[in-house]
């Protein structure tokens, strides 16, 4: 199985990266993703693959991705993101990966019993392969931050879908306390911000919009209306191989209530399915910015409505 999963992702890789700046690629397809993402063909390129392969090389696994949802019928299931970072590789930028998870492949299979997780970065091909219990068996050398100080946090976040002023109201404390400092970024893809607190070249991923749906009241209007009548909020297959990668080597991921995500139900990608999400190379800075979450939280709960409205 192991073999399985990090052989389509280098697969995926390889049908990707002739593609990579072409802008070509822009090209919308004519149908959204099942997760009410737009779908680029460069998309439509990658996920074209994925159903012949696997035919192929592993008949007996079904898979859900990004654009297609859940294809086929087994034992395993393979939850692919064929493009993680679309936009990042449309431009030609170093920020997109392959991202597949592998775990039995039941309805209500959850986020906990992802059994393989890979991660390739598509432009330099490098690997990152965890298996549970067993750790990260193949990638760069673990090397996990220390850091514990928000004025010295190099960490990043997503507006991909999100609406600006109220999420930059939520995490403002962390922006300033890091501007000068520590730094931020939006690098454009989940699974490339993730590993790169294994690289030790970030402490911190931050994604807190599911949080803000769920407990601010008009922001679901606030998601849809950016996201064109959709929620555009991580989903298991952004997150999936990644969460499993981040813990087997020793770094913290919970929700932005500071909450497992091991009971979330991974074959999905609606609202209901989305997920918060917080990642941090050490408990003691972990903690730190949950914290800043919960004060930028009350900030926007006492703000309501009054954010100005976007003209």
């Amino acid at each position: 199985m192991r073999d399985v999963v990090r052989d389509l992702a280098l697969a995926l890789r390889e049908r990707v990266l002739p593609l990579l700046g072409s802008h070509a690629g822009r090209a919308h397809a004519d149908q959204l993703a099942a997760g009410g993402d737009v779908t680029f063909k460069i998309d439509e390129e990658a996920e074209d693959l994925i159903e012949p392969w696997l035919r192929e090389r592993a008949p007996g696994l079904c898979f859900y991705s990004e654009d297609r949802g859940l294809v086929g019928d087994g034992d395993h299931v393979l939850v692919v993101d064929p493009i993680d970072g679309t936009r990042p590789a449309m431009a030609g930028l170093e920020s997109c990966c392959v991202s597949i998870a592998l775990a039995p492949h039941r309805d209500d299979v959850t986020m906990g019993e992802v059994e393989i997780g890979c991660v390739v970065e598509i432009p330099s091909g490098v690997v990152f392969l965890a298996e549970r219990g067993r750790g990260l068996v193949e990638g760069p050398e673990v090397r996990l931050g220390a850091n514990a100080r928000l004025d010295r946090m190099f960490w990043t976040y997503g507006f991909r879908g999100r609406p600006a002023r109220p999420t930059v109201e939520v995490l403002a404390e962390l922006i300033d306390a890091s501007s000068v400092g520590g730094a931020t970024f939006d690098l454009g893809s989940a699974a490339f911000d993730m590993t790169r607190l294994v690289t030790g070249q970030l402490d911190c991923y931050v994604e807190p919009g599911p949080r803000l749906v769920e407990e601010v009241p008009g922001m679901d209007a606030e998601f849809r209306r950016v996201g064109g009548g959709e929620l555009l909020n991580n989903s298991p297959y952004d997150l999936a191989a990644s969460v499993l990668i981040l813990e087997e080597a020793g770094a913290v991921v919970t929700d932005a209530n500071g909450r497992s995500l091991s009971d979330r139900r991974l074959l999905g990608s609606g609202g209901e399915y989305q997920m918060s999400v917080v990642a941090s190379a050490n408990g003691e800075l972990h903690e730190k910015v949950l914290s800043a979450i919960d004060d930028g939280v009350e900030r926007l709960r006492a703000a309501g409505c009054g954010l100005p409205p976007v003209r």
